[in-house]
């Protein structure tokens, strides 16, 4: 038997064997065959996009790679072959199946195979000479714009701001935490667009209005969630805490009356030439001061104070806040409180930790933080960090998306004192 006869044979089990079971498998082999019609390069390709979708003919109508038009008419012309194929009776008997594909590939007279063919390789080969090592060098400078969630990461774990900012080869594909607090932020960017000022008397129309956002905002996360079990119940988790929220909004009425000037409003700054963007959750004006609060949604794990977030700024841990302040300072605003509102737990009432500009935060601990984020972001432009360590603080490998890539996370507290 030849080797193109034996592709054809290989090329024709495949077939039968998808007909007969639409298994994805043979169908990845068919389009990397010779005999397929595309060439080994898109085969490959496709065959490489389709076992992650499982649905190679589906991605071959959307067009899904970029292809030269001869190439894009090649794998069409094996996807409507495929198509006709399928149209074959089930019960067709092997035989006739059999001649059908023979037929439809035309594969009897289609001299493709042995034009497509790999050259056989030499018996022998010489090794050729060893090249030098590339000297070392740092990666390459940061040039887009930053942002004080990517300097949290960098501070929090270097290596963590090189798997998620400057290595493309490890994705990270999210989690349901990820999924919740996108879906509840939205919700209450809705929620707020219809409430800009909470009132006591609106508290029934606010409590259906906040049930129909959060359901929709779910359902339009619902992809982020596993399993129909684990959506139903993070579903009902916002709702009760979205309750709360309510419960939040009608005291604080009563307290210190705000409006909602602005919903995830850009928040744009340059520091020392290097652009840092953001978009702040929401922007309130206090009614009876007039002055303006930052306020940042938060439905993952906080500082549980005031003086423990202060601490964090001051440790250089955390810049959300602080990047806030001055971008809104930059835009004319006079900042007077920067809000943390803590909406992860559905248990207890929400209690947000409020930092008074000037009082429970001072102006030199912002500045400082401003310096330090002026410092970090020229460092990781500069292209000469060789050497992204990780961290040392086994905790913050926990929820990493990228701890399975990383081969020198420190161990966990249970590896380092257990017996």
């Amino acid at each position: 038997m030849t080797q193109a006869s034996a592709h054809v044979r290989s090329f024709v089990d495949d077939a039968v064997s998808w007909h007969r079971t639409a298994s994805e498998e043979p169908l990845l082999r068919l389009v990397r065959s010779a005999c397929s019609g595309v060439s080994h390069d898109v085969g490959a390709a496709y065959a490489t996009l389709a076992a992650r979708t499982g649905a190679l003919l589906d991605a071959i109508d959307r067009s899904q790679l970029a292809l030269p038009l001869d190439e894009r008419e090649r794998a069409v012309r094996f996807a409507r072959r495929l198509r006709r194929l399928r149209t074959m009776p089930a019960e067709s008997e092997d035989a006739e199946l059999r001649a059908s594909i023979v037929e439809i590939f035309e594969l009897a007279s289609d001299d493709r195979i042995a034009q497509s063919e790999a050259p056989e390789l030499a018996s022998e080969f010489e090794l050729a000479e060893p090249l030098p090592p590339e000297e070392a060098a740092g990666v390459p400078g940061w040039r887009r714009h930053f942002s004080a969630s990517a300097l949290n990461a960098y501070a929090e774990c270097a290596r963590k701001w090189f798997y998620r900012y400057a290595c493309p080869a490890i994705e990270d594909r999210g989690s349901a935490a990820s999924a919740y607090g996108s879906a509840f932020h939205l919700a209450l960017e809705d929620f707020h667009g219809e409430f800009p000022r909470p009132a006591s008397e609106q508290s029934t129309a606010m409590r259906r209005r906040i049930r129909e956002c959060v359901t929709w905002a779910f359902e339009r996360y619902r992809d982020g969630f596993e399993t129909a079990v684990e959506f139903d119940l993070q579903v009902r988790r916002a709702q009760r805490t979205a309750q709360r929220y309510v419960d939040w909004l009608v005291a604080q009425e009563k307290d210190a009356p705000f409006e909602v000037l602005g919903r995830e409003v850009a928040a744009e700054l340059n520091l020392d030439g290097r652009p840092f963007v953001g978009y702040i959750d929401r922007l309130d004006r206090d009614e009876r001061t007039g002055g303006i609060g930052v306020v940042d949604y938060k439905t993952g794990s906080i500082a549980t104070s005031a003086s423990e977030y202060c601490q964090k700024v001051h440790d250089f841990r955390d810049f959300q806040l602080p990047f806030y302040y001055w971008a809104r300072t930059a835009a004319g605003d006079s900042v007077s409180r920067l809000v943390l509102i803590p909406l992860k737990d559905a248990l207890i009432d929400v209690q947000p930790i409020v930092l008074h500009v000037g009082k429970t935060i001072r102006i030199d601990e912002l500045e400082r933080s401003r310096a330090r984020m002026i410092e970090l972001s020229a460092e990781l432009a500069s292209g000469a960090i060789r050497r992204f360590d990780p961290t040392a603080d086994s905790s913050a490998c926990a929820y990493c998306a990228y701890a399975t890539a990383c081969a020198r996370k420190p161990p966990s507290e249970a590896q380092r004192f257990g017996s």
